[in-house]
């Protein structure tokens, strides 16, 4: 059955507003369960994680629910999962633990597709560590990744490869598992940066080969948080910086801090709510249906769109990737995008204009500073969202 996508919508409080929401990448709009779990975690007995009396059990709760969700939906391990306060955070985090041991002579490659996130926590830890920083471009003509500059640029020193999985600027998707078969056979790490693939894609980093995955719920209907997943045996080899007191079994070693319970109750919620959409046994079956569904959909409305666009001859369109997710950067020949971004919202439509701080990818681009107009489509985006984009684009064109 296809995605009955007016029912979806009701179940998000902020869809009243009448505002057609193309800002996706940037975090999607939260359904009225996510606020509920957070609103009932913190207002009911919460305490310091433990077992004896319902406050601790609460909170002993919120943190296993939360690793069993992320789980399921990463297709991870849960004594792998690791709760952050946001994918930069996690990746800085990460940076620090995993370059403690590299120096002169180690090599660690980055992605010019890669939102910045990806990007520079690895070029300052390399720097700090005296470790050789090498770059990857990709073709500006496709918006597909160069991996013959990857097999080149991968060697002996290699320690580690930070790349993403989805472009948050252009969308492309990576052919990760082949990456990952080359990175491993250099005997190197493979860093993914999953933030916006985890919200158009079913997440599988055990096919994906991936050694850290890290994705943030607020891209996926959840509240503001970040998520890495690796393998609980790798995990156990990193040591990093920590209160003396505070536990060192993995995961735990790397959160520090008392954890936000009711954050961690929310990305659960919105797990289960995507999972509700779906038919299936257990609640990683569900997911997996759910995401069909949101990808039929997305992709039919995406070819309504580009038809419409092609149509537009001073639009260019960036986004041209043979794998990708349904979100398009545009540039127009004789306007600025943040000219049309102000102009559509002011019919409440929302479509931002930036770099989006994929800075290395709009220089490939030659866009500069400005960078351009983003459309991102979203599981709730409906086909009178997509028709009034289209008028309000032909409008400003006009």
């Amino acid at each position: 059955m296809p995605l009955d996508v007016e029912s979806l919508r009701s179940a998000f409080p902020s869809l009243s507003s009448g505002i057609a929401h193309f800002d996706g990448p940037g975090g999607t709009q939260t359904p009225r369960v996510v606020g509920q779990a957070i609103a009932e975690t913190l207002t009911s007995p919460l305490s310091i994680r433990g077992r004896s009396v319902a406050s601790e059990r609460n909170a002993d709760g919120a943190v296993l629910g939360f690793r069993s969700a992320m789980a399921d939906f990463l297709n991870a391990d849960p004594l792998g999962i690791v709760y952050g306060r946001s994918a930069t955070a996690l990746t800085y985090d990460f940076a620090r633990h995993l370059s403690a041991g590299w120096g002169p002579g180690d090599e660690v490659i980055v992605t010019r597709l890669d939102h910045d996130c990806n990007v520079r926590p690895w070029v300052q830890a390399a720097e700090r560590q005296g470790a050789t920083i090498r770059w990857i471009s990709f073709d500006p003509e496709t918006s597909e990744l160069r991996l013959d500059e990857l097999r080149e640029a991968l060697g002996a020193q290699t320690r580690l490869v930070a790349v993403t999985a989805a472009s948050n600027l252009v969308g492309t998707m990576p052919d990760i598992p082949a990456i990952a078969e080359m990175v491993h056979d250099a005997g190197a790490l493979l860093y993914v940066d999953g933030v916006h693939y985890a919200a158009h894609a079913t997440v599988d980093v055990q096919a994906l080969g991936a050694d850290f995955f890290v994705c943030s719920p607020y891209k996926f209907l959840g509240p503001h948080c970040g998520v890495l997943a690796a393998s609980p045996a790798l995990l156990d080899t990193l040591a990093p910086e920590k209160l003396l007191p505070s536990t060192n079994a993995v995961p735990e070693r790397f959160e520090l801090g008392t954890l936000p319970y009711e954050i961690m109750a929310g990305a659960t919620a919105a797990v289960d709510f995507t999972a509700s959409l779906g038919d299936g046994g257990s609640r990683r079956e569900q997911l997996l249906a759910a995401h069909a569904d949101f990808g039929q959909h997305e992709t039919s409305l995406l070819k309504l769109l580009e038809a419409a666009l092609a149509a537009m001859p001073v639009v260019t369109v960036h986004s041209r990737a043979a794998t990708r997710t349904s979100t398009l950067l545009l540039t127009f020949a004789d306007r600025a995008a943040a000219d049309a971004s102000r102009f559509l919202a002011e019919r409440d439509i929302l479509v931002p204009a930036s770099n989006f701080y994929a800075i290395e990818a709009v220089a490939v681009l030659g866009l500069g500073e400005a960078g351009g107009l983003r459309v991102g489509l979203a599981p709730y985006t409906n086909l009178d969202d997509v028709q009034r984009l289209i008028a309000g684009l032909t409008e400003f064109l006009a």
